[in-house]
């Protein structure tokens, strides 16, 4: 299924009275403002939710920086966002779907299978002429019912294995792959054999995704073919999410590695390699 609805089709659904649970997912690596970024201007009706809280438990080194939370813990936090068995979801953000795709992956997960990206985000909603308002919204209780495992992932020890026999991609910035920079993690680098590939070349300079048949070339060119597994892994399991997301309208199925190279790069029996070779 397309993971991604344009703002026409959104507007539509909320002008049609169509039920939408929308949720807004304004967060950005060094951006912790997105709360009141939500407070002043938001998609009327979206509820926020705050990344590091409610996508997230507690920082670990042993887990990595946004390690997923329990079931239980995010079963509660989507109830309380109103949603209810079978809702359709829409989620967004401003920062060309990176943080909402990492609730799309979630949800997902848990087993919903009507959650969708709206393509653009905010940008795309504002620069279509619909409105925006400001304030916070408060969301009837929902009741849905959450499980797990609806989406491959894989651990520290499967990505050490994963380049001998797929695809690894390291869905960060490729200064950060070459170990050029490295603003929070604790070793420069990447894991070996892994083939860099940033979000950006997923989206196009209006914050929308890349055609299907884009995105395929792409992915092709970085070795993914549909008989060869995938994974992807990026800092810390949010914005590779984005990745399979692209994937997934590329036609390619993908692993998350959710720890990332956040857990990764603490444990100092892993080795990081350096340069822009896997």
């Amino acid at each position: 299924m397309n993971p991604l609805m344009d703002v026409s089709a959104l507007n539509h659904r909320m002008t049609s009275g169509e039920r939408t649970v929308l949720l807004d997912v304004r967060w950005a690596l060094g951006d912790p403002h997105g709360r009141e970024h939500y407070l002043e201007a938001h998609i009327p009706g979206a509820v926020y939710v705050d990344l590091p809280t409610a996508l997230a438990g507690p920082a670990d080194p042993g887990q990595g920086r946004h390690p997923l939370p329990p079931l239980q813990q995010f079963q509660e936090s989507a109830r309380c966002w109103g949603i209810r068995d079978n809702d359709v979801v829409v989620a967004y953000d401003d920062t060309g779907s990176t943080a909402a795709a990492r609730l799309w992956w979630m949800l997902r997960n848990a087993g919903v299978s009507t959650v969708f990206l709206l393509d653009g985000g905010l940008s795309a909603w504002r620069a279509a002429g619909y409105p925006v308002e400001g304030g916070l919204e408060q969301a009837t209780l929902g009741n849905v019912t959450l499980t797990d495992g609806a989406m491959p992932v894989i651990d520290a020890t499967q990505a050490a294995q994963w380049p001998g026999r797929g695809v690894l991609l390291d869905a960060r910035a490729g200064e950060r792959y070459r170990g050029e920079i490295e603003p929070v993690d604790p070793r420069a680098g990447h894991i070996p054999g892994a083939v860099s590939a940033p979000t950006a070349g997923n989206i196009g300079s209006d914050g929308r995704f890349l055609p299907g048949e884009e995105l395929r070339q792409r992915f092709i060119a970085l070795g993914v073919r549909p008989d060869v597994p995938t994974a992807v892994y990026c800092g810390s399991g949010v914005t590779a999410a984005h990745e399979i997301a692209a994937l997934e309208i590329a036609g390619f199925p993908a692993a998350l590695y959710p720890g990332s190279f956040s857990q990764w790069s603490n444990n100092p029996a892993n080795e990081v390699a350096t340069g822009a070779a896997p």
